[in-house]
């Protein structure tokens, strides 16, 4: 394959890994951002958000891959233009366009300008209909051409998760491909080729079948994670019962399978809420029963009330809480939606004081919970300052916590550990022990 040239518009948390890994490879790639600071960090070879990986990849790539705020500069001296604009929801959970039409209208106004063929991807989640119905129109109004002829143009949803984004953009379960023409996915396809390291399968289809199966994929997982929950709080009530040992079974057969089957709390981040509420939007939309959506995202919700009120069942008055984990999960700073900025909040809103603490998350946290929060420096004086420790992020830090950490001469210390990652504890003097998903808990 002729060795293509690679632009990327939007450098966040997706978007620098993507045009990193695009650069690894060997393809010259040209960042596209309209934040200053971060287009002066990337051509520094510094990445300018945590993702394992990202920043040795960036010093490898130095000088390959290179950063600009100029649309012209980019698109002309690439083949290929993938757009990782933010698309936030509006008030009835569907996804917005403004950054999309708005990136989408400066490509159209460049392309006018080249006589070669090139091909544009929209990498961001979109609400069906939008590819056909606003992105091509826009586009070929803009530029002035044929889509399908003068230019391609494809919908390639990633399906990664933060804390894994390289390994999972070099290693896809697979590739998801909306195209406006053969062509187009031949070249997508043919170029992804140059990347993956696994050889992944390639679904290729229409605009709105691939966006109808990026929603419905992730609504999926968001009802899978949720019938785990609830099995997580069935065994919590019968004596025995262990929900590790139900789901590891469950996940044997091959028509569910282990992955997120784990029941522990809610899930959270920047993605799952958002698109299971998105499918539940589209089906109202379209007169559908929307019901298994809805109910999923009411009882995602209700398990951090649910936490909250166990948390306090376990305190009594003046005592202080610690929430060891900030973010949504593991190796990510991102705290959007996670169970313990949500808990922290619960808690403080009720009068509760409350010390936290995250190895990768507290800046961001700073941001979003209140200043009556205390932040500990470390794991350890998240504990020692507290009476109730919750574990709500099952950080690998946290799995290497001693007994002896937890432990005190006087009083009994209570650890809620919503992963069952500190079991070596249970057997402690001084420590109450309350893994979620087994049937010890008592009924408060």
């Amino acid at each position: 394959m002729e060795l293509k040239r690679i632009s990327v518009v939007g450098l966040g948390k997706l978007g620098l890994p993507l045009a990193a890994c695009f650069a690894w490879k060997g393809f010259p790639t040209i960042g596209v951002d309209v934040d200053c600071h971060k287009i002066q960090a990337v051509n520094q070879g510094i990445a300018t958000s945590y993702e394992p990986g990202l920043q040795d990849m960036m010093t490898t790539i130095l000088g390959r891959l290179t950063a600009t705020e100029d649309y012209e500069n980019a698109v002309m001296n690439s083949d290929v233009t993938f757009i990782l604009v933010p698309t936030p929801s509006d008030n009835k959970n569907n996804f917005l366009l403004q950054y999309v039409l708005e990136t989408v209208g400066h490509i159209g106004d460049v392309l006018r300008k080249k006589s070669q063929y090139h091909l544009v991807v929209l990498t961001s989640t979109v609400m069906p209909g939008s590819m056909q119905k606003e992105v091509k129109p826009l586009l070929e109004s803009r530029c002035g051409k044929r889509c399908g002829e003068d230019f391609g143009l494809c919908y390639n949803p990633e399906f990664v998760a933060l804390g894994s984004v390289i390994h999972d953009l070099l290693n896809p379960d697979f590739l998801l491909i909306g195209e406006s023409d053969g062509h187009s996915g031949s070249v997508l396809s043919d170029l992804y080729k140059c990347v993956c390291e696994n050889n992944p399968p390639v679904a290729r289809m229409n605009f709105v079948n691939a966006e109808l199966t990026k929603l419905a994929l992730n609504s999926y997982v968001t009802t899978k994670i949720s019938i785990a929950n609830t099995l997580a709080r069935i065994c919590e009530c019968l004596p025995g019962a262990d929900v590790n040992v139900v789901t590891s079974a469950l996940g044997l057969d091959k028509r569910i399978g282990g992955k997120y089957l784990k029941g522990a709390i809610g899930y959270g981040g920047p993605c799952f809420p958002r698109d299971n509420l998105a499918m539940s939007a589209l089906a109202r939309s379209l007169g559908i029963l929307a019901s298994l959506a809805e109910t999923t995202d009411a009882f995602n919700r209700q398990q951090l009330r649910w936490l909250a009120e166990l948390v306090k069942s376990y305190l009594p008055h003046g005592e202080k809480v610690g929430i060891l984990g900030l973010t949504y999960k593991p190796e990510s700073d991102v705290v959007e939606e996670s169970a313990g900025i949500l808990l922290a909040g619960v808690l403080i809103n009720g009068g509760i004081p409350v010390t936290v603490y995250d190895p990768k998350g507290m800046e961001n946290a700073r941001s979003v919970l209140s200043k009556s929060v205390i932040f500990a420096i470390s794991a350890e004086e998240c504990i020692q300052k507290t009476d109730v420790v919750v574990v709500t992020t099952p950080w690998d830090e946290f799995k290497q916590l001693q007994p002896k950490e937890f432990s005190r001469p006087n009083q009994a210390r209570v650890v809620i550990d919503c992963w069952r990652i500190l079991e070596r504890i249970k057997q402690e003097n001084n420590i109450i022990y309350v893994p979620l998903g087994v049937g010890i808990l008592k009924n408060k």
